[in-house]
């Protein structure tokens, strides 16, 4: 059996070489989504937020791969984030944060499936969280995008550059949420060998 692998076939959204923000075109995709807010370093709800996507993630895969023969590599933790203002990003103000955790799931994954794993998930776990996890459809576009490699607490340049230099030099504006993608997980890998693709959606300036 051939396990999907959303990082092998959107290998232009999961795994770009660019570390120079360069445009791309992203398609829809449907997620595993949980909305929160605060500082995501000591926010108890963001913990418990990230421990149900991955647990109604991974009985989605297993029911998948038991009942429809399909099965998939669950895909990388992923954020929307936004703010009454930007510039608390550039700042670092994490408190501030609105965040949408999600993890991609393939197409053949339908609603009906969604709800029933979560309910299968809330059932085993003492996770309240799970109650929270719902399906999202995103469809980006285009956007700007980059990979940094590095600490999160380092990416404040990188943006300032989108902000400043980048969507002005191109004509462009925001189109939607900043977005990040976590190739890397911090409990294993030193903050300076992290990988995380940043994406903002743009559109036409004016």
């Amino acid at each position: 059996m051939t396990r999907y692998d959303v990082k092998r076939e959107l290998r232009r959204c999961y795994a770009p070489t660019n570390t120079a923000w360069a445009l791309v075109d992203v398609p829809a995709q449907q997620f595993l989504a949980v909305d929160g807010r605060g500082d995501p370093n000591t926010s108890i709800d963001y913990a418990r937020a990230v421990q149900a996507l991955y647990a109604v993630a991974y009985t989605i895969k297993f029911t998948s791969k038991r009942e429809l023969g399909r099965d998939f590599v669950v895909g990388p933790l992923e954020g929307l984030w936004w703010s009454d203002r930007p510039e608390v990003f550039t700042t670092r103000a994490k408190d501030a944060w609105n965040w949408r955790m999600l993890i991609s799931q393939p197409d053949w994954i339908t609603a009906d499936l969604i709800d029933d794993a979560r309910q299968a998930a809330l059932a085993k776990k003492d996770l309240p969280a799970i109650a929270g996890v719902r399906r999202e459809t995103l469809h980006e576009g285009t956007s700007a995008q980059v990979l940094h490699v590095g600490s999160y607490d380092d990416e404040g340049p990188v943006l300032a550059e989108l902000h400043h230099e980048y969507l002005a030099a191109n004509n462009l504006t925001f189109a939607g949420h900043h977005h990040e993608i976590y190739l890397g997980d911090p409990r294993r890998t030193e903050p300076a060998k992290l990988r995380t693709v940043l994406r903002q959606p743009v559109r036409p300036a004016g």
